[in-house]
């Protein structure tokens, strides 16, 4: 097997664990973290937003120190900073340490180690299987949802937020830490070619590396470069529209079904279909991503819950809900895919550099999306317009993305001839 499989399998392993414990296990902690500490609802939410705007923050900066110093510098001490800040956060006694731990050390360390890194190891050892690698990693997060989400909310229970919290601080140092060790930096820096490509007989690993740069000279652009390019921003304000409307979605997903007639608990069942259709999404995207038309796939992608969108305006049927569930899925299980055609476009040296500003932008969709719809339905009691506007910015993304089809078909045949 090709030894970036075995690194997408590492980075993969963090992500679990970062995801089970962080990305999901959030949500796990917020009842008892504002019960303990006698906040409300709304302020331990802000730490929510402020954590994603923090994020469009630090990420050209991450992206520059990935591409700088590679990725495993920058995973290690995230690991060891989500380690830390976990075991900080079990004694946290007013609202303010919880911020300061919250968004200064554990949100500081995930977005660069949990986030950013991963991807960045998948696109620097794949070409041809750029997509499936990132399909894999990005997999990982709703993985370690659902297999370790339900048993920090076990360990809450019964040893207290606390407790669960600094034995998760440990699982961080304990497992993560060793596997962020054994990262590489890139398929050259081993004398071997992107895929597991094997090299003309004869050559020693000195010529693999000089031809699988030069197989790769034309395909690397620099950050500044990239930002000239009518495919960055079209991609920018694509990905800018459909954070907003899977931010929005997902943060009022129960809120929403409450409101088109479901009991709180068959929300949640369908919360939790959610979850699953969104994980099996992913692997099947992935797979079909490498042998078609990257860009093509991505309309579809957005115009799938767009057209979920009308029949929800119209009626409350049950199958309404079953359809926005299913094709709203398409919007996270398809992000893997976005980057690979980031890489495809830009290429893998630097790919961080170029993802850290392309993230700066497009972050505050996530972070205005829920604001904005929770600010409509406080004045109007209905998610009416909301759904309106969901519906504007899917097919304004769809419309973007198809504008993508031919600069992406150009810049893979050029590839190929290059090769």
């Amino acid at each position: 097997m090709f030894y970036g499989w075995h690194m997408v399998g590492l980075v993969s392993a963090i992500r679990i664990v970062g995801g089970g414990l962080h990305q999901f296990g959030f949500t796990v902690f917020f009842l008892p973290i504002s019960q303990d500490l006698g906040i409300s609802r709304a302020a331990t939410s802000l730490a929510f937003s402020l954590s994603r705007a923090q994020g469009a923050i630090e990420a050209p900066l991450v992206g520059y120190l990935i591409d700088r110093y590679g990725p495993r510098p920058i995973i290690v001490v995230a690991v060891f900073l989500a380690g830390i800040g976990y075991i900080l956060l079990s004694w946290v006694n007013s609202y303010t340490s919880f911020m300061v731990v919250y968004l200064g050390v554990i949100c500081l360390a995930f977005v660069a180690g949990f986030v950013h890194s991963p991807l960045v190891v998948a696109n620097s050892w794949f070409i041809r299987h750029r997509a499936r690698a990132m399909t894999v990693v990005s997999a990982a997060v709703p993985v370690g949802g659902a297999l370790i989400s339900p048993l920090l909310a076990i360990g809450i229970a019964s040893i207290g937020w606390r407790w669960a919290a600094f034995a998760s601080g440990c699982i961080f140092l304990l497992v993560c830490l060793p596997l962020s060790f054994q990262l590489k930096r890139s398929p050259e820096s081993m004398g071997l070619l992107p895929d597991g490509e094997i090299a003309p007989v004869g050559r020693g690993a000195h010529s693999r590396e000089d031809e699988a740069k030069n197989k790769n000279k034309d395909a690397d652009l620099t950050s500044r470069q990239a930002m000239k390019t009518w495919a960055f921003w079209l991609l920018v304000v694509s990905m800018t529209a459909r954070v907003t409307c899977y931010s929005t979605a997902t943060v009022h997903f129960v809120p929403l079904m409450v409101w088109k007639g479901l009991s709180e608990g068959s929300a949640a069942t369908l919360l939790g279909a959610f979850a699953l259709i969104n994980l099996v999404a992913h692997f099947i995207l992935g797979w079909i991503a490498d042998r078609v038309n990257k860009p093509k796939l991505l309309a579809a992608c957005h115009l799938l819950p767009a057209l979920s969108l009308p029949p929800l305006l119209s009626d409350s049927g049950y199958w309404q809900l079953w359809l926005f569930t299913i094709t709203f899925t398409f919007l996270d299980a398809s992000f893997p895919i976005v980057w690979a055609t980031v890489g495809d476009f830009f290429g893998r040296r630097n790919f961080a550099t170029i993802r850290g500003m392309m993230s700066f932008f497009y972050m505050w969709g996530s972070f205005a999306g829920p604001i904005m719809a929770g600010a409509i339905y406080d004045g109007t009691q209905s998610y009416m317009m909301v759904l309106w506007i969901l519906l504007s910015l899917l097919v304004s993304a769809t419309v973007l993305t198809l504008f993508l089809i031919r600069p992406w078909t150009y810049r893979m045949t050029a590839m190929a001839s290059g090769a």
